[in-house]
């Protein structure tokens, strides 16, 4: 197998020196970088806090008031003209050497590692579950104790052992909200400089993942599969993908400052609306079951994933605000598009708004911690 070099890929932000094999061998942990003695990101924070939670909560409340097809159409108009259009806009001011090429490889091993934990976690769930519930003929056999069986109970609820619910549980911790939320975090906590990162982050690496590896999996658990080549269509019909490409091919184009300070603001303007957005999307759940798996499969996809590849990469010498860029990425909520899913493959539709929910608070208080580690 070819050695894929990472050598030649340095800025003053990035540090990646070597080829991988060569880091493995030669980076020992005495050699890791320590911890930041303070937080340059979090002076940031009340700067995304303000934003984010006004036009969040403003949202919650338009949701109620409004007629239900206003945020249908706002999301229309959004999907198809303000998040292209915003990514060919910010894209001319972002910084694409050659190193942003592992920012999708970086996202599909934050994918297949998230799903590997759920799995294990469902396999020791699901056994737990069996040992609390016996086969009758061994009921007097070795019956464990109320309190035992309680605690197993409560550890391993029943519900997952049912194959949509663990199709829900695994998509909740693949795929993150790495464009409506991942864009305006990038782009206050770090720059527009690197928000090539997060955008090559997103579009090939969790849209991809999404409407890829997510559909598979959601037709191999759910109960229904006909809509499978639909979900493949709207891939393909990604006006991101498809303005992402294009805003490559159109970043050198010079332009008046005046008119690119004009997109600068309709930009911004996309990003304001898109948490608008978010925060009517939130005012339409209304179920709270299943917290408890819930917490589980957030805590593998906002924690132990970033915090294990965070690392990783910190091991093999990147350090940097793309480093940043990328470990904010990993640790997004859930995206949208797994409610889109389970509906259409009939999975675990509570389960799957619970974890939107619940991640869309959590996200407010694991940010200043990967500031703290990676800032």
């Amino acid at each position: 197998m070819t050695e894929v070099p990472v050598s030649r890929i340095q800025d003053k932000n990035v540090n990646v020196r070597g080829s991988l094999p060569t880091l493995v061998q030669t980076r020992n942990f005495a050699s890791l970088p320590p911890l930041p003695a303070k937080m340059p990101g979090l002076g940031n924070l009340l700067t995304l806090y303000i934003p984010l939670i006004g036009w969040i909560t403003l949202g919650l409340v338009l949701g109620r008031v409004l007629p239900r097809k206003v945020p249908e159409q706002l999301g229309k108009f959004l999907f198809w003209v303000g998040v292209p259009a915003s990514i060919m806009i910010f894209l001319r001011q972002a910084d694409l050497s050659a190193s942003v090429w592992l920012a999708p490889l970086v996202s599909w091993i934050a994918v297949l590692l998230g799903a590997v934990l759920a799995v294990l976690w469902i396999k020791g769930q699901v056994y737990l579950a069996i040992v609390a519930s016996p086969p009758p003929v061994q009921a007097s056999q070795q019956q464990p104790s109320t309190l035992k069986r309680s605690l197993i109970h409560w550890l391993a609820p029943q519900q997952l052992r049912r194959r949509p619910t663990q199709g829900s549980f695994l998509l909740s911790t693949m795929v993150g909200n790495t464009g409506y939320l991942g864009y305006p975090v990038t782009l206050t906590l770090v720059g527009q400089q690197y928000f090539g990162w997060a955008v090559f982050y997103d579009t090939l690496g969790s849209t991809l993942a999404a409407y890829g590896l997510g559909v598979v999996l959601a037709a191999y658990f759910g109960m229904k599969s006909s809509r499978g080549r639909e979900l493949l269509i709207a891939l393909v019909k990604n006006p991101a993908l498809w303005s992402f490409w294009i805003g490559l091919g159109l970043r050198t184009v010079p332009l008046p400052q005046g008119l690119e300070l004009g997109l600068q603001g309709i930009a911004w303007v996309v990003i304001g609306l898109s948490l608008l957005l978010l925060g009517m999307r939130l005012s339409q759940i209304t179920s709270w079951q299943n917290v408890q798996q819930a917490s589980a499969g957030l805590s593998i996809k906002m924690i132990l994933v970033p915090f294990i590849v965070g690392y990783g990469l910190r091991f093999l010498g990147m350090t940097g605000s793309p480093h940043l860029v990328l470990v904010l990425q990993m640790a997004m909520p859930p995206a949208f598009a797994t409610l889109v899913i389970a509906e259409a493959y009939d999975l675990d539709r509570e389960l799957t708004v619970t974890t939107l929910a619940i991640g869309s608070v959590m996200i407010l208080l694991t940010l200043p911690l990967w500031l703290w580690l990676f800032g």
